[in-house]
């Protein structure tokens, strides 16, 4: 049966105003009209939805089964209603985002600056701490997390960048070591590792191709700051594995070359994370927009 949505948002209507006349203002329509329209509809479902007298107006048992899928319909009409109006309104109030400070410090700068000039409405809160902050206790509106994310039913995720990871070293540390030709090679080598939240050195998969390559490392150094791990790696201390946004700029001053250039590092995901509301304020819309936008922009430049 085809049943018109607005026919039964009209029956929701009017059981809330509590009589077809109050209805009929509240939708702007004629009251005959109103009742033209419940008429058709009762008799296109072979049952009666309202008993009407002269005093008050009585769903029958149909019209009440049949008022729970009416008002779904009132539901998504009010959301639509609410989205719209989100998305026309300035983004204003203060934005809480968590990230870490590496990405921000090296790769966000020109987003915020450009956010700052474009919503001057938001005030910006930046939590830098390499803590996993909780977004819904402690009121953050968004979390820039890299990597694998957990299962969460109350967070919603939006990817904003992909990084290509491989392994660097400076020129000094090779004319003094060498420079290594198969992944195994790595083992005698002084290795500079990112800290996995688990505590110890996070792996090393290397791939070509179709082959793959994993060992336990034995880590010279272990950090939670990959941007740190670039900078040790220039000063002659080790191999380092490394984005292109931390490694390119020391690259193209010399400071670091690529060792084992045919072999790379799994890609990192970048994830902004934020509370799974239904409607997302128009401050964080406008963003995640901005920032996947520029993130992009900034790993063109790289390619």
């Amino acid at each position: 049966m085809d049943l018109e949505p607005n026919d039964l948002l009209l029956f929701a209507r009017i059981v809330e105003s509590g009589s077809f006349s109050k209805a009929a203002q509240r939708v702007d329509l004629p009251k005959s009209t109103v009742s033209r329209r419940i008429a058709l509809l009762e008799a296109k479902l072979g049952e009666r939805l309202l008993q009407r007298t002269t005093r008050k107006l009585v769903l029958t048992e149909f019209g009440e089964f049949l008022l729970e899928h009416a008002r779904k319909v009132v539901e998504e009409v009010e959301a639509a209603g609410a989205l719209v109006q989100h998305r026309q309104q300035e983004p204003s109030g203060k934005l809480r985002v968590s990230m870490p400070s590496d990405f921000a410090n090296l790769g966000l700068t020109r987003v915020m600056t450009e956010f700052l000039k474009r919503y001057p409405a938001i005030t910006l809160e930046l939590d830098l701490s390499p803590r996993r902050v909780d977004l819904v206790a402690e009121n953050f509106d968004v979390a820039i997390r890299m990597g694998d994310l957990p299962d969460d039913s109350s967070l919603a995720a939006r990817r904003v960048a992909l990084e290509k990871v491989g392994l660097y070293a400076s020129p000094s540390y090779i004319a003094l070591r060498g420079l290594p030709e198969s992944p195994d090679d790595l083992l005698k080598h002084d290795l500079l590792c990112l800290l996995s939240r688990n505590g110890g050195a996070q792996p090393w998969v290397l791939t070509r191709g179709k082959t793959q390559w994993s060992r336990e490392l034995p880590a010279r150094m272990t950090a939670n700051s990959p941007d740190l791990l670039a900078r040790i790696a220039c000063t002659g201390a080790g191999i380092a594995a490394s984005s292109d946004l931390f490694a390119t700029p020391f690259l193209e001053k010399g400071e670091l070359v690529r060792v084992l250039p045919e072999w790379d590092l799994p890609i990192v995901t970048g994830w902004a994370v934020f509370p799974g509301r239904r409607l997302m304020p128009a401050k964080t819309r406008a963003f995640l927009d901005m920032m996947e936008v520029m993130c992009c922009e900034e790993a063109g430049k790289r390619a």
